[in-house]
C-alpha cells in the first residue's frame, strides 16, 4: 500500500511538473503576451480554445498549423501572427498544454 501511494504521489509530483513546465515554455516562446491560461487577452483564453477543441481527434494538428502558420477569422478578425521561431517539439508540448486545460 505505501508503494502505490509513493507511485501515485510520483505521479502527481511529475503532471504539475510538466504542466509548469509547459506554461514556463508558452511564456518563453512569447504566447502569454496575447493569451492567458483564464482570460482574454488580445487572443482567446486557453481554457476557452480547450473547450472549442474539445473532443476533436484532429485538434493537436489543426492547432499546429493555425499557431505555426497565423491566420485571423476563428476568434475574432484580430490576426495572430505565424510563429516560426518555436521548434516543433516545443509548440507540440504548448498545444498539448492548452488542450488540457479545463
Amino acid at each position: 500500500m505505501k508503494w502505490f501511494a509513493l507511485v501515485v504521489g510520483a505521479t502527481l509530483v511529475l503532471s504539475v511538473s510538466a504542466a509548469q513546465a509547459s506554461e514556463a515554455l508558452a511564456e518563453k516562446s512569447g504566447c502569454l503576451g496575447c493569451h492567458s491560461v483564464s482570460e482574454k487577452v488580445v487572443g482567446p483564453s486557453y481554457k476557452d480554445v480547450a473547450a472549442k477543441y474539445k473532443g476533436q481527434k484532429d485538434a493537436p494538428s489543426v492547432l499546429f498549423q493555425k499557431v505555426r502558420n497565423g491566420g485571423s477569422g476563428v476568434w475574432g478578425t484580430v490576426a495572430m501572427p505565424a510563429n516560426s521561431k518555436v521548434s516543433d517539439k516545443d509548440l507540440k508540448k504548448i498545444i498539448a498544454w492548452i488542450l488540457a486545460q479545463k
